[in-house]
């Protein structure tokens, strides 16, 4: 049913209306997501606003374990060792001095990396 504009009780507000514009933009901007997230998200859980909420509270929040690294888990330390081409001993090393964000340790060993030598051509 579409969102009736006379009806302004709490019903009608816990309630998002995707066919209505300025709604989008509201929801859009109350939860700091894209319309195409806010549409995503009410496709997945429905059109509760607290269901809708609390879904892309979990979302960010897979998005940001998704970004740390878990020295402790082994399958996690051989993964990320490999992105970062380093050794386990290097990645722990870093993790330490910068902390668990993959972006910060990224910096720092692309930071660390010593160019290779260039081999000389023998002159003849």
């Amino acid at each position: 049913m579409a969102d009736n504009k006379k009806k302004r009780g709490g019903a009608d507000r816990a309630l998002i209306a995707l066919k209505e514009p300025y709604e989008v933009q509201h929801w859009s901007k109350k939860f700091r997501v894209t319309p195409a997230k806010l549409k995503a998200a009410v496709k997945a859980v429905g059109r509760s606003a607290r269901k809708v909420e609390a879904y892309l509270k979990f979302q960010k929040q897979k998005d940001r374990d998704r970004a740390l690294i878990a020295v402790s888990q082994p399958y996690e330390l051989r993964y990320w060792s490999k992105k970062f081409k380093v050794t386990p001993a290097r990645l722990k090393a870093a993790v330490k001095l910068v902390g668990r964000s993959s972006k910060k340790v990224g910096l720092y060993l692309a930071g660390q990396k010593k160019p290779r030598k260039k081999k000389a051509k023998k002159a003849a």
